[in-house]
């Protein structure tokens, strides 16, 4: 039980540093992804079974939605150099 919960505890810092660092979107999705593995690790390394299972079904839908957020981003990002307002 030790070594899961030290386990989960890594994957978690790993990805809150991956999210903080990183600089490119997608590879903040796939830290994001971990930080979740890590997380539904230590739920249910405590037996908190109700909250790991609602955090598995909720889990790709936030991931989901991170990735057309910066879909959308990029779009906004992409419009603002054509128009010629990238400086505001």
């Amino acid at each position: 039980m030790e070594i899961i919960s030290i386990l989960a505890m890594a994957l978690m810092v790993i990805g809150a540093f991956g999210i903080i660092f990183l600089k490119k979107p997608l590879d903040k999705v796939i830290m994001f992804s971990i930080l979740d593995a890590g997380f539904v690790l230590a739920v249910v390394a405590f037996k908190y079974l109700d909250v790991a299972l609602f955090a598995a079904l909720a889990d790709p839908l936030s991931t989901l939605v991170f990735i057309l957020a910066i879909v959308k981003i990029n779009e906004i990002r992409k419009n603002k150099v054509k128009s010629g307002e990238l400086n505001d």
